[in-house]
């Protein structure tokens, strides 16, 4: 689940659902999403917000959350967001003795401008301790998603991530993934292929050595 809003739009809809018998109350919060270092970082924000930020939602029943951009600035490019959606302890359970699982989830929200410079994405590969670290650099302005990453070697053997979700590349920035430094039978010289699944399509890319790799 996502949310994506280009320019004009500055409010946008999450529906939440609860499949249980039973009540469950949920706080919904906004944080701004950047990374820095290849690394998500998240902090607390005050130009997006979520109406109403808790709610009991009755049991077998949907509710619709409205993210607002209230800030007057216009978009910047693409600014990007996540919604946490945080289940709390059910006072219902706790008289019934029932055990909690508590439940966050953690949706991606982009504000887009009318005019943004789409993704373009490079490989790097560097060796950094006794790790490989893949990094993918956006010079665009708009995020890629990334899934079903696989690193190849010139021997065609290869680095699997799964076939989810492996993460996203905002735009100006980017995003790193740790490699073993000798995975067994997998041979770190010459050059790698990337391929991965996106929301722009295919993507079969070479991972440029920033060290020279031997």
């Amino acid at each position: 689940m996502l949310l994506e809003l280009g320019a004009p739009v500055a409010a946008g809809v999450l529906t939440l659902r609860n499949d249980d018998d039973v009540e469950a109350v949920v706080q919904t919060r906004v944080v701004r999403w950047s990374q820095s270092n290849g690394n998500d970082v998240f902090e607390p924000a005050t130009d997006v917000v979520a109406s109403p930020p808790s709610v009991t939602l009755a049991p077998r029943t949907d509710y619709v959350v409205r993210i607002v951009r209230v800030s007057k600035q216009p978009v910047a490019a693409e600014e990007n967001y996540r919604v946490i959606v945080d289940q709390l302890p059910s006072a219902v359970r706790q008289q019934n003795r029932s055990v909690n699982v508590l439940i966050r989830q953690s949706i991606p929200v982009f504000f887009r401008a009318r005019e943004f410079r789409p993704a373009s994405v490079s490989w790097t590969l560097r060796r950094e301790a006794n790790k490989l670290v893949l990094t993918a650099s956006n010079a665009g302005s708009e995020h890629l998603r990334i899934a079903s990453l696989r690193v190849r070697n010139s021997a065609g053997a290869t680095i699997s991530y799964g076939n989810g979700l492996a993460g996203y590349v905002l735009g100006q920035s980017a995003k790193s993934w740790i490699l073993p430094s000798h995975p067994a039978g997998f041979d770190v010289r010459g050059s790698m292929s990337i391929v991965a699944e996106s929301n722009k399509g295919p993507v079969s890319a070479i991972a440029q050595s920033s060290d020279g790799l031997q």
